[in-house]
């Protein structure tokens, strides 16, 4: 991989019939190896800038790489070396787990035994195997949500991205997904994340940046920025210093 897994130089984007930039002005720089949270209020750019750094948003002006690739230009050779987990949950409820893993490792040409011996070792590592021939509208919240995560890193992609990987599920599921991750990256994967729980990104996160109103107003690693901002005693302190109590909607 590159110097940089992830490069953004004055990034702009306004919506169709929008007068306010989604995001504007937008640069930042992440290193291979890294947890970085992109954090923010809700309506700060945080879905925006993920769309666009995955591919699958236009926008109006600066530069994006991803894995040293051009988003604009080398699409299809950044999907290759990717994992998305998105927050809505991206699966078939019809499908039982093990069909839902054979449809998203074929998307990604994955097939045969290579396939079979990733699905069984994901499911194994998630608790699913007992429930992988069930119908997945029959599981609980918590076994969606690992399932959704194995689906986007079924492939052993060098960068992934989450949003909101944990979202409201129980503390069993939430440990095991942060295990999974954390030995994931220790192995060399980049992971860009977001979240409304400062507490888990305070402990997961190498780096975070803060974004709002389409800017990045802040970074640094959580505990530095706790003791640059005198007073603060967590992550979720600096935040609200930084982003103010306004309630955003």
């Amino acid at each position: 991989m590159p110097h940089l897994a992830i490069e953004i130089s004055g990034l702009e984007k306004t919506y169709p019939n929008s007068e306010i930039p989604a995001v504007y002005g937008l640069s930042l720089q992440i290193k291979p190896g890294e947890i970085f949270g992109l954090l923010g209020p809700n309506g700060a750019g945080k879905t925006t800038t993920f769309s666009i750094l995955c591919g699958l948003l236009d926008f109006d002006a600066g530069l994006v790489k991803v894995g040293g690739f051009d988003v604009t230009k080398d699409r299809d050779k950044i999907k290759e070396i990717i994992g998305v987990v998105p927050q809505d949950l991206a699966l078939f409820p019809t499908l039982t787990a093990y069909e839902n893993l054979e449809f998203f490792g074929n998307f990604y040409g994955l097939s045969g035994n290579k396939l079979n011996k990733l699905i069984e070792g994901n499911l194994e590592k998630f608790g699913l195997s007992n429930a992988q021939n069930k119908q997945v509208r029959t599981y609980s919240g918590g076994m969606k949500r690992r399932l959704n995560l194995i689906a986007g890193i079924l492939h052993q992609p060098a960068i992934l991205f989450l949003d909101e990987p944990t979202a409201a599920v129980d503390v069993q599921s939430r440990s095991s997904i942060m295990q999974v991750l954390k030995e994931m990256n220790r192995q060399g994967t980049t992971i860009i994340y977001t979240s409304h729980l400062m507490d888990e990104a305070q402990h997961f996160c190498s780096k975070v940046g803060i974004i709002d109103s389409g800017k990045l107003v802040e970074q640094g690693v959580p505990d530095e920025l706790i003791i640059r901002y005198a007073g603060s005693s967590s992550l979720e302190e600096v935040f609200l210093k930084i982003t103010g109590k306004r309630l955003r909607d």
